[in-house]
């Protein structure tokens, strides 16, 4: 009998670190090194340009020897037996790996064992790993926001028991705010803690939804787990923070077997199969309060906020990888013949790269995704200087640059994960069919970038953070600010640029924007309705201008650096492309803006008239 041949070779997914990439931005259109001079002493000694390529070296040999293989691999999940949970084969080598190499500590206070360097370099480490694998990145990412709460919330022994093993890794962290009832609506958490005689503080309670909760990587994980005092005050202001570990420690400094914590069960999941979705259980759990008494969720939004940039890294992260293999599959995949003619003369048919379509799904992918970066690394700018001002003690300065840095939070986490979602899908259609085949990777990007719109307050919560509480509340100050940065911006490209056009209508849609905005706003003042209406097709009306922002900023950056001498023709190709790519943006994208601003200045009373029993009709 003969041996059947599988007509489909097998295709592992591909990575390599986009080097280029972040050094342009780095070196020509942030301009870091100027940036660093603004840190403590020594900061802009040590990140050099040179140090900045030995930290996208390095990351991409770990993604590359240790994460991408247990990517696709990671799929078939966490299995959870009695209580344990055991992670993916692959997924604790690459833990050791990532915890010998020291990467957790690269910018946490040297006092406690972190290396004191900048948020922002941080972050290409960070960029460089999820894109290889997001689900087991998670484990460290989350253990980053639990330190962070710990630095900036904590008592000083807190800080001195748990930081130094948060730091390296022989604990991970994790983040307990959902409840079964409620998710968004924290008022309603049931979690009780009571006092006990020593101080510390017994926790009683179910948490859901808790990813890293539960795994086989680290001695200990610390929770950060919301719940409510005896006298607490009702609604969210009744809310306080406690850190409640896993393990309790004995007196001899060895840690208890029995565990303070337990998991009922893992969730199934469409994604991220990888990573440990746990349903956590609170049984007089011993805890300790964190900070004062009531002021629990003000203290959570440290974490939530690292946790909703790291969201907008994982966008960043699902794009990359489906762009790269899409682009290497494009050009390589043969199909038809181009409208235009044969381009490929001398093969059988021309590549896919050559169809307007899959042309304008790669540049497309280009646009958002190099654009999404851009955002990123220019706030991580904001993230160094309330690092630093945090080591300092210096709390005001990091609560006013924070606060400037939360207006762009919302277009992070809402915008940049729902373009990951259109890119993530139209790179699996240049596949065709291929693409939803496992064997190919592109499917499982697909549904693992998916919960990025979710997870850390869904996109329409996203939009009403912005609309409602950036902007309303604060009777837009914060966004004239803003506004201003951007059309002073647009007034210089439009006045003495190559790009008068583009900088032309970049100052029109932000002249226009702040008309609307006043608009929605004197709508509000006789229907709260209206914000809420508004507030997603208003969060990408601002997502994206805001890209073509750094769209301008790259393109101006390419062009001078088109204007140097001995360019070799790769980096001329380069910068090139770094027009062109604006030009497409502007051509091709931003004009969504007009969508989104017809619908978000639109009356709500359609939307409101009809009667919640009306939505469907059964026959009975």
């Amino acid at each position: 009998m003969k041996s059947t041949v599988r007509a489909i070779q097998k295709r592992a997914l591909s990575y390599k670190a986009p080097a280029k990439e972040i050094n342009f931005l780095f070196n020509d259109v942030l301009d870091m090194q100027e940036h660093y001079k603004t840190l403590p002493e020594g900061v802009s000694e040590e990140c050099t340009p040179e140090f900045l390529n030995d930290v996208i070296d390095a990351s991409n040999q770990l993604a590359s020897e240790a994460l991408l293989p247990c990517y696709m691999s990671g799929d078939d999940g966490c299995v959870w037996k009695n209580g344990d949970v055991t992670t993916p084969k692959g997924f604790k080598e690459a833990f050791e790996a990532y915890k010998e190499g020291g990467w957790q500590a690269l910018n946490f206070p040297s006092e406690y064992g972190g290396m004191n360097m900048p948020l922002s370099l941080s972050l290409v480490k960070n960029e460089i790993c999820s894109t290889a694998n997001w689900a087991w990145f998670m484990y460290p990412g989350l253990t980053l926001g639990c330190t962070n709460t710990i630095i900036a919330h904590g008592s000083q022994e807190m800080k001195d028991e748990y930081l130094p093993k948060l730091i390296d890794l022989t604990y991970t962290g994790s983040m307990c705010l959902t409840e079964p009832h409620c998710g968004t609506d924290l008022a309603q958490i049931k979690t009780k803690a009571l006092p006990n005689d020593d101080g510390s503080y017994a926790l009683s309670g179910t948490k859901i939804f808790i990813s890293a909760g539960e795994h086989d990587l680290a001695e200990n994980i610390v929770h950060i787990v919301l719940a409510k005092l005896p006298d607490a005050p009702s609604g969210t202001k009744g809310i306080s923070l406690f850190l409640v570990p896993k393990y309790l420690k004995k007196e001899d400094g060895s840690l208890e077997t029995t565990k303070n914590v337990t998991c009922g069960g893992l969730e199934k999941k469409m994604g991220i199969h990888g990573n440990a979705t746990a349903q956590l259980h609170f049984e007089d759990a011993k805890g300790w309060l964190i900070g004062e008494p009531h002021d629990g969720l003000r203290q959570m939004f440290t974490f939530m906020n690292t946790a909703r940039i790291g969201t907008g890294v994982q966008g960043l992260a699902h794009m990359e990888l489906a762009f790269q293999n899409a682009v290497a599959y494009a050009n390589e995949r043969m199909s038809m013949r181009a409208l235009s003619g044969k381009k490929e003369k001398d093969k059988v048919a021309d590549a896919l790269v050559f169809h307007g379509d899959v042309r304008k799904n790669l540049m497309t992918a280009k646009a958002l995704l190099e654009g999404s970066r851009a955002l990123l690394y220019d706030i991580s700018k904001q993230g160094d200087k309330i690092t630093y001002a945090l080591a300092a003690g210096d709390h005001v300065s990091a609560d006013k640059i924070e606060n400037d840095m939360g207006f762009l939070t919302p277009i992070v986490k809402g915008c940049v994960t729902e373009w990951a979602i259109e890119v993530t899908y139209g790179c699996q259609q240049v596949f065709g069919g291929h693409g939803y085949i496992k064997d190919h990777g592109m499917e499982q990007i697909v549904r693992d970038a998916r919960i990025s719109t979710l997870y850390e307050g869904t996109t329409g919560i996203q939009g009403l953070d912005m609309l409602g509480r950036k902007m309303m509340i604060d009777k837009l100050k914060l966004f004239s600010k803003w506004n201003k940065v951007y059309r002073d911006h647009a007034w210089g490209v439009m006045t003495s640029s190559s790009f008068k056009q583009e900088g032309i209508a970049m100052y029109k849609l932000l002249w226009q924007w702040k008309k609307d905005v006043v608009m929605i706003g004197l709508r509000a003042a006789k229907n709260r309705d209206a914000i809420s209406a508004s507030s997603v097709d208003h969060l990408f009306n601002a997502g994206y201008i805001v890209l073509g922002h750094y769209w301008l900023r790259m393109a101006i950056a390419a062009e001078k650096k088109l204007a140097a001498p001995d360019l070799s023709e790769t980096d001329k190709k380069y910068y090139q492309s770094k027009i062109d790519t604006m030009r497409y943006y502007f051509s091709h994208i931003i004009n969504r803006v007009a969508t989104h601003r017809v619908n978000m200045t639109q009356p709500c009373e359609n939307l409101y008239k009809i009667d919640r029993d009306s939505f469907m009709f059964h026959d009975l």
